[in-house]
């Protein structure tokens, strides 16, 4: 029924010159952070089993 998934972490330093330090290094911020974002999302749904969103939702109001 779930797909069982292994996540590899590997840390690396920025003066590596592996091709995915320098891939990523030449895309532009808006491509890094869509990429980040997709990670963001995949992880919450495999820990939480929901999408991510905000709990409860607050109104400011100003009074006089």
């Amino acid at each position: 029924m779930f797909e069982k998934r292994s996540i590899v972490i590997t840390k690396t330093s920025l003066k590596s010159s592996t091709s995915d330090v320098a891939y990523w290094r030449s895309q532009p911020y808006a491509v890094r952070l869509a990429a980040l974002e997709t990670i963001r999302r995949e992880f919450h749904q495999w820990k939480y089993h929901a999408e991510p969103g905000f709990q409860r939702v607050y109104t400011i109001v100003k009074r006089a």
